[in-house]
């Protein structure tokens, strides 16, 4: 279970902003948001309809996926996916190693360039999620991380943020058997950390930087894992494990 140190890290007094400016700052994210998801959509309608003839020439199988996560106020919503898995694979682990037998061909294409995600701007349109925010999860993981996950979908959660962006490839981490263990034990506790420290101080200039840094397939900045005891990006991902995931 997550270390005593995260968890007086977690407890830390927040740092509030003026409540006008939250407010303003709200409402000129949600139309940024509404003009980018709506752009988006716009501009990848031709991808779109590749991947979705893709897919149904691979197996035949429906296009999009649904999957019920736990979305602003801990209310769920369906979240939209581009389908990666095989249909007759449900009951599974929620988590995908890097060789997991229910992905399919296409699947891992998508999956390696992060494309069974562009339906969300759907969800973004919605209001039901966020261009950057934390990423929405399943309800059975935010049960045991409830007080985090309450201050965290204060707002939609998001396609992107400072945390998934450090843990762009985390399949990486995971090993064939006990994946969702490891990934509560070690590797969401790091996420969530991150991604409550960036919520307690962003700004609409640093969405803009996570925004590009997912765009362009960039690192996450050199300020993410300050004062964290540990960074991905510096090192090895053998080391990495060996030092903060075993």
């Amino acid at each position: 279970m997550p270390s005593l140190e995260y968890h007086q890290i977690i407890s830390q007094p927040i740092q509030r902003n003026m409540p006008h400016r939250i407010v303003m700052e709200n409402m000129l994210r949600r139309a940024f948001d509404m003009v980018c998801a709506l752009a988006g959509l716009a501009i990848l309608v031709p991808i779109f309809a590749m991947i979705a003839v893709a897919i149904k020439l691979d197996d035949g199988g429906p296009v999009l996926y649904f999957q019920f996560r736990v979305g602003k106020g801990l209310r769920k919503f369906r979240l939209l996916k581009f389908r990666s898995m095989f249909c007759n694979c449900a009951g599974g682990s929620l988590l995908t190693a890097p060789h997991d037998a229910r992905v399919t061909r296409v699947g891992r294409f998508l999956r390696k360039y992060k494309l069974d995600e562009l339906p969300q701007l759907v969800n973004v349109l919605k209001g039901e999620m966020q261009l950057v925010g934390v990423r929405p999860q399943v309800e059975s993981f935010v049960d045991i991380f409830r007080d985090e996950y309450e201050e965290l979908l204060q707002t939609p959660p998001g396609i992107t943020d400072l945390a998934s962006l450090s843990f762009r490839n985390e399949e990486q981490l995971f090993h064939e058997s006990s994946n969702e263990e490891r990934y509560i034990a070690k590797i969401l506790p790091f996420k969530l950390e991150m991604s409550l420290k960036y919520s307690r101080t962003r700004t609409l200039l640093s969405d803009l930087e996570i925004l590009f840094r997912t765009v362009l397939g960039l690192q996450s900045p050199s300020t993410a894992w300050r004062n964290s005891g540990c960074d991905p990006a510096a090192h090895s991902l053998s080391e990495f494990i060996s030092r903060n995931l075993t």
